[in-house]
């Protein structure tokens, strides 16, 4: 799909930022993102921003769009550090994003949060619309946690501009995959831990009892 086309495309009043900001966004993930990753954290923007209508949530799109599109964005070996969640590698390369176009360290704050958090259920729900919608927007398009919500034809409309690739799910579970397979302990009391789980069986996770129970405490 054309430029054009994705800057005009309106999904319940709903577009691309066409500022300075969004564009600049648009082309540093495009030119950093698998195309798996670029269509589906716009999915993720699109989702978040309809889930924002649904629940009669204010919230600034600009910033939101910046959350989806850097949420996975940690992935990418380029932007992968060799000990930290990838979620916190994205939210760091936000941060150095935005702060280099200027803008304010407080809405800055506001994006890191959301990608950070973007993998923690229960949690973000209860947080600034921008946490909550980055978020509401990942649960919908990787979990279909809240598929019902939207109808056929918005569902239709979001995937005809950025489109799932056939076999999305198990793509999306390799990519998960790739991005931290070489930092296994980060995944450590998160959902990250079944993806290493489902693709190496004699992978042996973290226990936060066998934690607790090694500790240098003596009681």
């Amino acid at each position: 799909m054309t430029d054009t086309l994705r800057h005009s495309a309106a999904i319940h009043g709903i577009v691309v930022p066409d500022s300075r900001l969004g564009r600049a966004i648009t082309a540093f993930v495009r030119d950093t993102e698998s195309e798996l990753l670029f269509n589906h954290s716009s999915r993720v923007f699109f989702f978040g921003a309809l889930a924002g209508l649904q629940r009669e949530l204010s919230v600034d799109r600009e910033l939101l769009y910046a959350a989806a599109m850097f949420h996975d964005i940690g992935l990418m070996p380029s932007h992968s550090s060799p000990d930290l969640r990838f979620e916190v590698d994205g939210a760091n390369a936000a941060q150095d994003f935005l702060l280099g176009h200027g803008v304010d360290a407080g809405e800055v704050n506001l994006v890191w949060t959301a990608i950070a958090l973007h993998t923690t259920p229960g949690i973000p729900a209860f947080m600034h619309p921008v946490v909550a919608l980055t978020t509401a927007g990942v649960e919908m398009d990787v979990l279909g946690l809240t598929y019902d919500d939207y109808d056929d034809a918005t569902r239709d409309a979001v995937v005809a501009a950025f489109p799932r690739t056939a076999h999305f799910k198990e793509d999306i579970l390799q990519a998960f995959y790739e991005g931290i397979r070489h930092k296994p302990d980060t995944t450590f009391g998160n959902v990250k831990a079944d993806v290493i789980a489902d693709k190496e069986p004699h992978f042996h996770r973290g226990n936060f009892c066998s934690v607790i129970r090694g500790s240098r405490w003596a009681g």
